[in-house]
């Protein structure tokens, strides 16, 4: 894996295929990506960003959407793939959605993970959360006694920092980001004239299954899967699953029109 000298810290995972930009959701970073990057090698080559205020990307606002949207446009312009194959989780899914809507030349494509075109307030408070703790192991132990069961997505991004571990994120950033993302983007869903792919699990408590089916019909030519049995992280339940889905769109957006990419999956 490489560092690239971008604005944004980006993660090329290496492998074979189409570049796919990755980007992950609150809380998240390139990190995120890398099990199904591994699944992926031979089908495609999946470069990983660290978004504003997370990971290792520098910290501070603003975190609007226009902020997000066009560090990505930026990057997508400066690297030399565009157009290119964009994926994002959650927050990442909604940006990259809105990229596709509003700098239609940058992308050729769009695979999105459980993000609505409605965000609702469901912000993930945060500011009680531990710190730092002298080990992995403990950092992950006193965000359970916050009352989440599995802290593993949160610890993917975790940094050893001079004074412990912490977490990838500054914990104000992420409150304010959460607020701003909040919103109606239904003008952008239904305005993206690349091929879509939509990932839904039915467990989610941020996309429902009947506003997945909304975001379909109003958009009718979006490629649809949904994994049942799996929650808001379908790239983590069922990530054999996801790297099929991904492989088999990305076979779709070169060929002839008519191929349907829609199907239902069983959490593996």
């Amino acid at each position: 894996m490489v560092r690239s000298a971008l604005p944004l810290p980006v993660t090329d995972y290496g492998g074979t295929g189409p570049v796919v930009l990755a980007l992950h959701g609150h809380f998240g970073s390139a990190r995120t990506f890398g099990a199904l990057a591994w699944e992926l090698r031979g089908r495609a080559r999946v470069v990983a960003v660290d978004l504003r205020g997370h990971g290792h990307a520098e910290r501070g606002g603003p975190f609007t959407r226009d902020a997000y949207v066009g560090d990505v446009a930026e990057l997508v312009a400066d690297s030399g793939v565009a157009p290119a194959v964009v994926f994002g989780h959650s927050m990442g899914g909604v940006t990259a959605f809105q990229l596709a809507a509003r700098r239609p030349e940058l992308v050729r494509a769009v695979i999105v993970e459980e993000a609505p075109a409605v965000v609702q307030p469901l912000t993930l408070d945060v500011r009680d959360w531990p710190r730092r703790a002298p080990t992995l192991t403990e950092l992950g132990v006193a965000i359970q006694r916050r009352g989440v069961p599995d802290p593993s997505y949160f610890l993917q991004g975790a940094i050893r920092y001079p004074d412990g571990w912490g977490l990838g994120f500054d914990y104000d950033d992420m409150m304010r980001s959460q607020e701003l993302l909040v919103g109606d983007w239904w003008a952008d869903w239904t305005s993206v004239t690349a091929p879509v792919l939509l990932m839904h699990g039915t467990r989610s408590e941020v996309l429902p299954t009947v506003h997945a089916h909304e975001m379909v019909r109003r958009r009718p030519e979006t490629s649809y899967v949904e994994f049942d049995g799996c929650g808001h992280w379908i790239h983590d339940d069922d990530v054999r699953g996801v790297a099929a889905a991904v492989a088999g769109f990305l076979e779709t957006v070169d060929a002839p029109a008519g191929r349907d990419h829609r199907a239902s999956r069983e959490a593996s």
